[in-house]
This record gives structure tokens, C-alpha cells and sequence, in this order.
């Protein structure tokens, strides 16, 4: 690590563990954003990247303060615990290499994941970190457009990745402090459902326009295909708004819709990705072949998984950090990490989340209230995991920005449990029960 990356890193930390929950939560991010996983050091065969140093600072300091607890958990949580503590167990008795890093990327994410849990308490919570964020967010977004300006990485000074230079049609695919330009886009799609629900807010209207305006530039600047999509997918969430009560119908159009598809293309329905990687740009073509390949090879992996070097000759080419094919889709990436069980729980897993979302939304309709901002912020949530899914289908998600996805789950856990939880068991966590509130208001009436 050079000092200056070392100077932020211990400022974080501090922050991570010092501070206020939702400025911790700040720090946290801040850490994605300003620092590359370059910055790194090796103990008793681990990597330990800066975002490692403050995910392990953020969850001694939920834990220490009990801002979570595992007495309490949901069914996000658990089926959290059940897809990386599956995952993890199938890879280590079938696999002779890689241990470690399979060992290090579970612990990132349930370290990420908790850590957030305890860091997001409630709306208002996170309605305060999506207008906090964009003093983050507005100079790194200046610091991408001067990427794309001089084509020179100003994140080189902390170690950020420069090294590769990709242009496409001359322009260039800017970086960032990720390491690979569709990372850096995923940031910018992620967020961008997000300040567009924002926008319904009065009060945030302008942060939410200053939001989407670094989301956009961030997508932009990424000049990937995946990216763009997963974008143009957010806007596409936010048109169904109006028919938002009849998502069901929706759900069924869409089967209806492959279904038909599969019927009527001469290739394989999983092509229409290639298709829509000739209007974003981006290697479609390559997407969609990995799925074809995947699935003509299923008796080799759907057990317990298959060691990407006996990929080698799927593709006319491999990559050359492991030898095999490149693995571009999160969904693969866990069924060839641990078989179809992985695959499955994952599904459970984002299954479990819109079902949560769901109900918060039920709950938040059926109140006394008219549409109101909470709505907006559920739904902004609802989209945005549509958005991880579409990015999916091109892109695992690596270095720093794992990060981004686990505090935004997080963040639909918690919102959607605040909005479920009932007024008995609100003022139970506050150490009051019925009779001492109406004790109170009698007092106070007096």
C-alpha cells in the first residue's frame, strides 16, 4: 500500500468505527469509491485488500455496539448464510486450489451484508445516506470525466488500474477506482433507480437530479454494453409504476413473452441478449454463447460445480488469469462454483428479497396515507435489484464492487422490515410496552 492509500484507509476505519451509525455507513462507501483493491497486503496466505480492513472494522463496530443481532434474523438473512455457507462448503471439498479465495470471498460478503444490516436502521436512514452520498459521488464522478478527457486514470496515485487503456469506437472505457470499466458502470446503473425515486421527494428533488446526473456520466463513461443496459432497464422499472398493483400480469407477460420468443427465434431464446448487445454495444454475442455452452455441458457441472481450467475449450479463446472461459454472468458463476444447489439458493435468495419488498409495499398501501415517499423509495428498491439481475447476465461482480450490492440488500432487508414491523414490536426494541405509552399520554393530557 502506498502512504497516501494508507492515510485514507485509517481515516476510514476510524470513521467506520467512531462515528455516528449513518456517517460510519458513509465511510463505508467512501471506501469503494477512493480506494482500489491494488492497495493490498498478504497474511497467512490471504489477501487483505483496504475494503477487507474496513468491512472487518465495520462488523466489530456493529457487533460491538449491537446495531445488529443473529437472534434476529429474517428470511433474507438466512438464506444468506445458507447460499455462501453451501457455496463454500461444496467448493472446498471438491476443489484442490483456490481455498483461500473462496474462503475470502464468502467473508466479504457476510461481512458486508451484516455489517449494513446493523449500519441501515429505517427510511429515514437511508433516505439521509442517498443525499449524503453525492459529496462522494459528485467528485468522483469529476475525477471519471477527467479520465475520459485526458485519457490519463487519476486514480493511479492510489493504485487504480490503468494499465489496459480500452477504447471502443475510439472512445475510451474509463475505469475508475474498479478494475474493469463495466464495474465501474455498475455503480452508476445501480444508483440510478434509486435518485430517480428521489425525485418524487420535493424537498430532494435537486440532490436527485445531481444524482442521476453522476449516474448517467458514470454509465456513460464506463462505455460498456452491460452497464447501459442494466440502466435503460431501470428507466423501463419506473414506466411500470402506474400499473404497479398488477405486477402479477406483468410476471406472467414476461414468461409469456420468452415463451413465445422460444417458439418463434431459430436460435436459442438466450440470444435476444446478443440482440440487445448489438444496440448497447458490448460482446452479446459472447453472453449468450456461454449460456448455450453451459447448458450443453450441464452433466459436468450441476453437482458440485467444475474447475473453470476444464473450460478451456468452450470458446475459441480463454482467459488468461484462469486459464479457462470467462465466466461473464453471476448466475453461471455460482452454478460452476457449487452446482445447481448454488444456483438455486441464489434464486431463493433474490426470490426472498422482492417477496420482502412486496409485502412493504402491501403493508405501506394499506395505510390511512395517499402515495407518500416511502412508497417511492420501496419501489426505487424493487427496480434496482431488477437492475443487478439484467447486469448479471454480463458481468460477475469483483474487486470493490461486490460491495455496492450487498449494502444495497441490506438496505431492501432493513427498509422492508421497518415498514413490516408492528407498533407492539416497535415499542418492544424501545423497552416500552401499551400500557406505559398510555400511562405517558395520560400524564401528559393532565
Amino acid at each position: 500500500m502506498n502512504p497516501l492509500a494508507v492515510s485514507i484507509l485509517v481515516v476510514l476505519i476510524f470513521v467506520v468505527l467512531g462515528a455516528s451509525r449513518r456517517v460510519a455507513l458513509l465511510g463505508m462507501m467512501a471506501g469503494v469509491l477512493y480506494l482500489t483493491q491494488s492497495q493490498q497486503v498478504q497474511v497467512i496466505g490471504f489477501n487483505f485488500f483496504a475494503m477487507r480492513f474496513i468491512e472487518l472494522a465495520g462488523f466489530i463496530r456493529v457487533m460491538s455496539r449491537r446495531e445488529f443481532s443473529f437472534a434476529r434474523l429474517n428470511g433474507i438473512d438466512r438464506a444468506m448464510l445458507w447460499l455462501y455457507g453451501f457455496v463454500t462448503i461444496v467448493y472446498l471439498l471438491r476443489a484442490s486450489d483456490g481455498q483461500a479465495y473462496q474462503i475470502g470471498s464468502t467473508m466479504d460478503a457476510l461481512l458486508c451484508y451484516f455489517t449494513f444490516r446493523g449500519l441501515i436502521g429505517d427510511i429515514e436512514d437511508y433516505k439521509w445516506f442517498l443525499r449524503a452520498f453525492l459529496v462522494l459521488l459528485v467528485p468522483f464522478t469529476v475525477l471519471v470525466l477527467m479520465e475520459s478527457i485526458t485519457r490519463h486514470n487519476p486514480f493511479l496515485i492510489l493504485g487504480g488500474s490503468g494499465e489496459y487503456g480500452w477504447l471502443r469506437e475510439g472512445r475510451l472505457r474509463c475505469q475508475g477506482s474498479f478494475r474493469h470499466p463495466s464495474l465501474l458502470g455498475t455503480l452508476g446503473a445501480a444508483y440510478f433507480p434509486l435518485y430517480l425515486g428521489l425525485v418524487f421527494s420535493k424537498p430532494e428533488r435537486l440532490r436527485a437530479f445531481f444524482g442521476i446526473a453522476c449516474c448517467l456520466i458514470i454509465v456513460w463513461a464506463s462505455n460498456s454494453g452491460g452497464p447501459l443496459s442494466a440502466a435503460a432497464m431501470g428507466v423501463v422499472g419506473w414506466l411500470f409504476w402506474r400499473i404497479r398493483t398488477e405486477m402479477r400480469k406483468v410476471r406472467w407477460a414476461i414468461v409469456g413473452f420468452i415463451a413465445l420468443a422460444a417458439v418463434l427465434m431459430k436460435a436459442p431464446v438466450w440470444y435476444l441478449i446478443a440482440r440487445m448487445g448489438d444496440i448497447t454495444g458490448g460482446d452479446g454475442w459472447h453472453r449468450a454463447f456461454l449460456l448455450e455452452v453451459s447448458f450443453n455441458h450441464l452433466s459436468q457441472w450441476w453437482f458440485a460445480g467444475i474447475p473453470i481450467k476444464e473450460t478451456w475449450d468452450w470458446f475459441p479463446y480463454v482467459l488468461d488469469s484462469t486459464g479457462g472461459a470467462d465466466i461473464t454472468n453471476q448466475f453461471i458463476a455460482f452454478a460452476f462454483t457449487a452446482g445447481l444447489g448454488a444456483l438455486v439458493l441464489f434464486i431463493v435468495l433474490l426470490k426472498r428479497a422482492f417477496g420482502s419488498l412486496g409485502r412493504a409495499l402491501q403493508s405501506v398501501r394499506s395505510g390511512p396515507e395517499e402515495t407518500g415517499e416511502t412508497e417511492f423509495l420501496l419501489w426505487s428498491l424493487g427496480v434496482m435489484l431488477v437492475v443487478h439481475i439484467v447486469n448479471w447476465f454480463g458481468i460477475t461482480y469483483w474487486d470493490q464492487s461486490y460491495v455496492i450490492w450487498f449494502m444495497q440488500l441490506a438496505a431492501v432487508t432493513g427498509l422492508s422490515e421497518a415498514c413490516l414491523k408492528s407498533p407492539e414490536v416497535q415499542l418492544e426494541e424501545t423497552g416500552l410496552h401499551q400500557e406505559d405509552v398510555v400511562e405517558v399520554e395520560s400524564v401528559v393530557e393532565t
